[in-house]
């Protein structure tokens, strides 16, 4: 029981995470401090995407899943969790780009707004 709960728990994290690196750049907008937090999440995440490799998350899931008498699963997070839910294609290497490049474009654009701001 308690590592399914840890399992669940480490999902909802790794999702906020996932959310963070995506969006942060805006929430960086309003408190400037936390780009020095976001911009190596957001180059992590985008990273990750491009080499294409599996979150270290991912394989401590896993064993808690394991643990817990479950099972695993194979592939990262974003092919187990996310894509299902938004995408019913395979997880292709032209979508693993189009996923970073959305990272990239969106926080670059929060970022100019908030170099422009403080012109």
């Amino acid at each position: 029981m308690i590592f399914r709960l840890l399992a669940d728990l480490l999902v909802l994290a790794h999702l906020t995470f996932v959310a963070f690196v995506v969006t942060g750049g805006f929430l960086a907008l309003r408190w400037r401090r936390l780009a020095w937090l976001h911009a190596p999440a957001a180059l992590w995440g985008a990273l990750i995407e491009l080499a294409g490799w599996i979150c270290p998350l991912t394989p401590l899931e896993n064993a808690l899943r394991r643990l817990a008498g479950e099972a695993g699963y194979q592939g990262g997070f974003i092919e187990h969790y996310a894509l299902p839910l938004l995408y019913p294609v395979h997880y292709t290497l032209a979508l693993r780009l189009a996923l970073a490049a959305v990272v990239v474009v969106l926080n670059g654009v929060a970022y100019a707004l908030s170099f422009r701001r403080r012109s």
